[in-house]
């Protein structure tokens, strides 16, 4: 009965609303008294019954003296400002302030959002989404707008929770015939990034309203290669890999890039071993050594996390690892991995044919209130699509960020405990936290500005570094999102030609003996402001000869 009572405490629990979302109750304040020290409660308690009484105040609510509160409603035609104007005069009156409504936090009419799972103790079967808070998150942003690349083994385009949610699916597989998923891992993988939301049946993905570009690959190099530049060149802003190992060709290298320079926010999924070296793309994105850094780091490495909240016993750990996601129930959980969709036809997961081979899996697919297009898989694999959802949700919330940004604010809202470890890297996601960080983002609307350090006009070798300072500020009241990188320009006849993007104060030049050279550097903070361009250089640099 316990258990069962904290389940509903967590699917229906009434939490606030952002801020100017709230609904305001008409004719009613609240009435701030001091404090009460030294927990004179009963004093407060007559205290606020004084103020009623000398003002002719109605009670609209409970009198909580404890913290010095008084619900009033104030008299017919009254406003708010001359209720405040009336008590200003009163010295035990702190301020006046509106009431609000709140309401339920959104959750879903998707069944397995609420409906309690015999395998996972009696937590409903998408537990991971309420734990992670997506159900908050959702009461932010829906993804509306975000497209989210999947290069996985396919996808069952008939399942009634994925059919209307691909933008676009293609066959990089050479292997078989078509884009269906004879594996059962794209499936699953896409149910948990951006299955159909609020529509009543089966399952709802992290990415709620997001859409999929859907790449089936055989993982070879070339059909991951095309699938990065297919993804990123058809609008998508997260591109979701939940495969890895081996090396990495410079191929894949070149599409990797190609993906960043068009600000794709790329996630990659960690070994599904307990070890340190996390293969390939994962240490690409993160790479050895660097994961305690908040801005470094071209993407987001995600392991998985158990119920308990630690490292899922079979997941990748160390310093390439940049983010965990729930990916397993864990010990002594009778539900074989995270629910989600599964495909109609049999799946080489269930035959044990998958490449490479495993054990056979019967208990992986399951029958949801009549419908046996679901399962149960756990690992890294399942990790990652959610912070890929969580990351469309980010990104539809302020499609300002870059993808420099929006790593380092997946990284900084995580869920964790006394900062960065190698066990579950900057914590398990928090979709709440971080959707709310990138609408506070958006509240800063000032671009950052460079300062140059020496000279405007020098001489110079053929060897010269340019250095600058960086200064970002906000609108009163906002903090200041900070510089997130520089811009820097090289003039190429009447034309100003992007010469680099850096995180640092400085770069360095080669130029060609006798010529001369305009460079100007511009800001970018993380709030997606960009300092505009001016037609002053901010260095002309001569070559000595």
């Amino acid at each position: 009965m316990k258990l069962r009572l904290l389940v509903i405490i967590a699917v229906l629990g009434v939490l606030a609303l952002p801020d100017g979302a709230q609904a305001a109750v008409g004719g009613r304040a609240l009435v701030l008294l001091e404090r009460p020290s030294g927990g004179a409660v009963a004093a407060a308690r007559v205290e606020a019954r004084a103020v009623i009484a000398t003002h002719r105040l109605r009670r609209a609510g409970p009198m909580v003296p404890e913290v010095g509160v008084v619900p009033v409603r104030r008299a017919r035609g009254e406003t708010l400002a001359e209720l405040r104007t009336r008590l200003a005069t009163d010295p035990r009156v702190v301020a006046v302030e509106p009431e609000y409504r709140h309401r339920p936090r959104f959750v879903p009419s998707d069944p397995a959002m609420t409906q309690p799972d015999p395998n996972a103790g009696g937590q409903p079967f998408q537990w991971y989404l309420h734990r992670q808070g997506f159900p908050a998150a959702w009461d932010l942003s829906r993804g509306t707008g975000a497209l989210v690349g999947v290069i996985d083994s396919g996808i069952d385009s008939t399942h009634p929770e994925l059919g209307g949610k691909i933008a676009l699916v293609r066959d990089l597989d050479g292997t078989t015939r078509g884009t269906g998923d004879e594996v059962g891992h794209g499936t699953h993988v896409g149910g948990l990034a951006c299955g159909a939301g609020d529509n009543g049946a089966g399952v709802v993905g992290a990415g709620f309203d997001c859409r999929l570009i859907l790449e089936k690959s055989d993982l070879t190099s070339s059909s991951v290669i095309a699938a990065l530049v297919d993804s990123a060149r058809s609008g998508a802003g997260v591109i979701n890999m939940s495969f890895g190992g081996g090396r990495l060709s410079a191929g894949e290298r070149r599409a990797l890039n190609y993906a960043l320079r068009r600000d794709v926010v790329l996630i990659a999924a960690a070994a599904d071993s307990p070890i340190p070296e996390q293969g390939h793309p994962a240490k690409d994105l993160q790479p050895t050594g660097t994961a305690h850094k908040l801005d470094v780091g071209r993407g987001l490495v995600v392991t998985a996390a158990d119920m308990s909240g630690k490292r899922a016993s079979f997941a990748g750990r160390g310093s390439q690892i940049s983010i965990a996601a729930f990916g397993d129930t864990g010990p002594g959980s009778g539900a074989p991995g995270l629910f989600s969709t599964f495909p109609a036809n049999v799946t080489q997961i269930e035959s044990g044919a998958s490449n490479p081979p495993a054990p056979p899996c019967p208990v992986c697919r399951t029958t949801f209130n009549g419908d046996n297009r679901y399962g149960y898989l756990s690992g890294t694999s399942m990790a990652a699509p959610q912070v890929a959802g969580a990351v469309a949700l980010v990104r539809s919330a302020n499609p300002k960020l870059g993808r420099r940004s929006v790593v380092r604010l997946m990284k900084e809202t995580a869920s964790r405990s006394g900062g960065w470890s190698t066990e579950l890297g900057w914590g398990i996601v928090n979709a709440h936290g971080a959707v709310q960080r990138a609408l506070e983002l958006a509240q800063d609307t000032v671009a950052p500005n460079t300062a140059r350090r020496g000279p405007r006009s020098r001489r110079a070798t053929r060897r010269f570094v340019l250095r600058w300072r960086g200064r970002d500020t906000a609108p009163a009241g906002v903090r200041p999102a900070g510089v997130e990188s520089y811009a820097v320009y090289v003039k190429r006849g009447r034309r100003w030609a992007l010469l680099e993007t850096t995180t640092a104060n400085r770069v360095r030049y080669r130029g060609k003996r006798g010529q001369r050279y305009s460079f100007q550097v511009r800001a970018k903070d993380r709030a997606g402001n960009q300092e505009p361009a001016t037609g002053r250089p901010d260095f002309l640099v001569r070559v000595r000869r």
